[in-house]
């Protein structure tokens, strides 16, 4: 599978075994799978074991997974965030916005929309709205 950075792909260099967040074994540190209708609340109260989330995007048109990072991140957690499945290279900049790290995308996904595509979404921060805004904000 690829992983989409900033960059553009890589390979997976993540070498962990990932536990649904349903069945959270007693000790960490943890590589915990999300998926998109789970309750956080067996994860957020071991966040400080868990140094790697993997949340499923199981439909390019399900939300709910940029939801999830973005109250993983305000939580506190600070270790690496991925999204997996099927996220789109239109929606990169929006998943690194809710504070994903990465993407993994398959071999069919990778094909149909190449690296350059991403790449050209990796300017997230520079044509960030909301920030403008507040910066607009701050500076007045």
């Amino acid at each position: 599978m690829p992983i989409v950075t900033d960059t553009g792909f890589a390979a997976d260099d993540l070498n962990a075994q990932f536990v649904p967040s349903d069945a959270l074994p007693a000790n960490g540190p943890l590589a915990v799978d999300i998926a998109p209708d789970a309750d956080l609340a067996p994860v957020l109260d071991r966040l400080a074991e868990v140094v790697t989330i993997r949340v499923a995007f199981p439909s390019f048109a399900d939300g709910r997974g940029f939801t999830i990072a973005r109250q993983l991140r305000r939580a506190g957690f600070a270790g690496r965030l991925r999204a997996a499945g099927h996220v789109l290279a239109d929606q990169y900049a929006m998943a690194r916005r809710a504070g994903f790290d990465e993407v993994e995308i398959d071999e069919a996904l990778a094909a149909r929309q190449p690296a350059d595509q991403w790449r050209a979404r990796a300017g997230w921060r520079a044509h960030d709205y909301q920030a403008r805004l507040g910066r607009t904000r701050d500076a007045a």
